[in-house]
């Protein structure tokens, strides 16, 4: 039996996302049950190094850097950053304290959710087109015929090719934001 659409291939992108403020809010609760409250302030530190370091496969991408393996260096970005997006998650708790962070925080959850629909959602379609071209193939049908079967499904997936054309902008903002919060931090640092 083959499983639907929604549960191959949206439910582990909202597992995903989900598991992720699950996670920050279980140890959120530790550090005040424990009152440990102060280690969450220093966990911002390792969350913005794991999100930076992140950063190595757009270097890599962009060829900016030459060392280490795109899909490797992928993985590590989709990782480090969901990690990373943890940690900051757990630093910033149930605080009501700024603006600006909370911004950075909402921003930093949409540029998550976006990497999530990249890596699940594009991929798959992807996945999802070949295979039905390759399909068509094996039946005889020629490569004209089957892009025409195929039209609104490359359509699609061609429109999910452009999710980079709005990850990116997203992306920035939320690195403006972090960066934003960062140097106030420093202004007003005692």
């Amino acid at each position: 039996m083959q499983k639907s659409v929604a549960l191959k291939y949206i439910l582990p992108f909202v597992q995903w996302f989900g598991l992720m403020v699950l996670t920050a809010i279980f140890f959120d609760y530790l550090l005040h049950k424990f009152n440990l409250l102060s280690i969450g302030y220093w966990l911002s530190y390792p969350g913005t190094l794991l999100i930076i370091l992140s950063f190595l496969y757009s270097l890599r991408k962009r060829k900016l850097i030459e060392r280490g393996s795109p899909k490797k260096l992928l993985s590590i970005h989709e990782y480090f950053a969901w990690a990373g997006s943890i940690l900051i998650l757990v630093h910033a708790g149930i605080h009501f304290n700024a603006i600006l962070p909370w911004l950075g925080i909402i921003m930093m959850l949409v540029t998550v959710g976006s990497g999530l629909t990249g890596k699940y959602l594009l991929k798959k379609s992807t996945e999802i087109l070949k295979a039905k071209k390759k399909s068509l193939k094996e039946l005889g049908i020629t490569d004209e015929d089957a892009s025409k079967q195929l039209f609104f499904d490359s359509i699609s997936v061609d429109l999910m090719k452009k999710w980079r054309v709005v990850h990116i902008p997203i992306t920035i903002l939320f690195t403006i934001l972090a960066l934003l919060h960062i140097i106030t931090i420093l202004m007003f640092i005692k």
